[in-house]
């Protein structure tokens, strides 16, 4: 029987890819828990949770029961002038556990789309409100995804090269540490004496695809505190970061200024089905709610509110209050922050950081042609039976919270093993 690999590569076009220079795609015939089965027999542990969605782990049979028992009485429906059970039922249970600001739900595809319909809305707003606030800010280094007005909030050119003059104004600033954060604001003070800016996008604590770059909650806020003073409305990505990653439900319950709006996706359905989910506060919903049908928010996906995908989402939204999994996540945590004891003053590791299940570390090496290092580390974990994707000279773990304790301990030793190779 011909392999799942030489198929693939007739017609197939993957993410992220350069096909000349990539190895051949590894077929994978089936997943269970925090295990990856390739179509030999082979296994690894998604110590990454397939890009941070499975974070209950693969096949999960709370939510594949739960989306089974729903297609067999509504499997899609249009969003616009209808609704439905599981849709009302989500945003039921996710305003419970939500920052309490937030009071409006919009449902999209994925995270880029969430961060997308974010930006329209702050555009939007003061459109609809008669006032000229056309430009967006954004840390540098961040990463909102891959449509036109996500791509033009995010800072790394290796994604968005050949597209940047066809962006939508946005400005930088850094982000901040302790020696910074006062020249932050400083001259986040004077820029906007202007009233231009409509919103600012981030990434709250971790920037994900900057390598796990963290920084403080306190210096988010004093940021955050002197927007809101001067109007600009604030949107938080938790695309990455939602759903229990840093140790709350999300990363904006340990920042002390809430946002304005925050964009849901990956963990949000568990890696099942594609969705995402815009928040906004009622304000925000306010200045859209008019008898002028053009002060409407006129956006609209196929896919919204899709009721299979919202059942996953209620389901993954059980787990991840139930105490077991709670418990999970202390453990984890625990676990990374015991490892990173033992190995952070290792003479071949440069920096460590850590926040709930996110853990990073950093090679102190000169750093060769990016795709060489990785791809070294990415055989070396692959042959040891554990599926990672460093990000340059970091290598980053993000477990799924079903994870073993046996699975960890393979993961820690896979990553001490590579501190020894000849890079």
């Amino acid at each position: 029987m011909e392999k799942l690999t030489d198929r693939d590569k007739r017609y197939l076009w993957h993410p992220l890819t350069q096909h000349k220079t990539q190895r051949e795609m590894l077929g994978i015939k089936k997943a269970n828990g925090a295990i990856l089965i390739d179509e030999d027999g082979n296994e690894y542990i998604d110590a990454i949770s397939s890009w941070y969605t499975a974070m209950y782990g693969h096949c999960n049979p709370a939510i594949t029961e739960a989306v089974a028992m729903q297609m067999q009485q509504l499997d899609q429906v249009i969003f616009s002038g209808l609704t439905h059970e599981p849709a009302i039922a989500l945003s039921e249970a996710l305003m419970e556990v939500l920052p309490a600001n937030q009071e409006k739900l919009f449902f999209s595809d994925n995270g880029s789309t969430a961060v997308e319909i974010g930006i329209k809305m702050a555009l939007q707003y003061f459109y609809n409100k008669g006032q000229k606030r056309s430009i967006m800010l954004a840390f540098e280094e961040g990463f909102h995804g891959d449509t036109f007005g996500a791509m033009s909030v995010s800072g790394l050119s290796s994604y968005n090269g050949p597209f940047e003059e066809h962006f939508i104004q946005v400005e930088r600033i850094p982000v901040p540490t302790e020696d910074t954060i006062d020249e932050i604001l400083s001259g986040l003070e004077s820029r906007l004496q202007q009233e231009n800016i409509a919103g600012f996008v981030y990434e709250p604590l971790v920037q994900g695809a900057a390598a796990m770059k963290m920084h403080s909650a306190e210096d988010l806020s004093r940021i955050l505190s002197l927007l809101k003073s001067k109007g600009v409305l604030t949107i938080a990505d938790e695309v990455m970061t939602g759903f229990g990653k840093t140790g709350t439900y999300f990363a904006s319950d340990q920042v002390r200024i809430k946002p304005d709006i925050i964009c849901l996706s990956k963990a949000l359905t568990a890696g099942l089905l594609p969705m995402a989910i815009t928040s906004c506060t009622k304000e925000i919903y306010n200045a859209f709610y008019d008898d002028e049908i053009r002060k409407g928010f006129f956006h609209g996906h196929t896919y919204t509110a899709n009721p299979l995908a919202c059942t996953a989402a209620l389901s993954a939204l059980k787990l991840l209050q139930s105490a077991e999994i709670q418990e999970n996540i202390r453990w984890i945590t625990d676990r990374h922050q015991q490892f990173d004891k033992e190995v952070k003053n290792h003479p071949r590791i440069s920096a460590t950081r850590q926040k709930g299940v996110i853990y990073a570390l950093d090679l102190k090496i000169e750093t060769p042609r990016y795709g060489s290092l990785r791809d070294r580390l990415y055989e070396y974990f692959m042959e040891r039976g554990v599926y990672l994707r460093p990000l340059g000279k970091t290598i980053y773990l993000l477990p799924p919270y079903i994870i073993s304790d046996v699975q960890l301990n393979k993961v820690y030793s896979a990553v001490r093993g590579a501190l020894e190779l000849d890079l």
